[in-house]
């Protein structure tokens, strides 16, 4: 079930109206794809609907967003000539996510990267 277009209390609502800024590795009119800013991996993005949606599981087309994964999962193994891990979970944020993290450098610890460091792994995974 689709809750609204919009919560305007929801960080990745603000991410898609461009109200925060993110590090775009995929785009197109229903999904966004971007850098999650405390990576686990290099490349560590995350992929939403731009429509508001609380839970992956009351998405209206589970299997359009799930093709939507896969591609920038292939493109990320491609990328890193290894497999990806994804991950769904959604107690930090209340709108659908699923991460995506290649298995280059997974013992990468979570913290947050600068913007330089951000732009160079954005650069190596980007689709578009």
């Amino acid at each position: 079930m689709l809750i609204s277009t919009y919560m305007s209390d929801c960080i990745f609502c603000k991410v898609v109206a461009g109200e925060i800024p993110c590090y775009k590795i995929y785009e197109d009119d229903k999904y966004l794809a971007f850098l999650d800013i405390f990576p686990c991996t290099e490349g560590h993005t995350l992929v939403i609907p731009k429509k508001h949606v609380d839970w992956v599981w009351d998405h209206d087309n589970l299997g359009e967003y799930f093709e939507v994964v896969g591609k920038i999962a292939r493109h990320h193994r491609d990328v890193v000539g290894e497999g990806v891990r994804e991950n769904i979970f959604g107690w930090n944020v209340l709108h659908a996510h699923i991460h995506i993290k290649p298995r280059e450098n997974d013992t990468m610890k979570a913290t947050q990267l600068d913007d330089e460091s951000l732009k160079k792994i954005q650069v190596k995974f980007k689709m578009f």
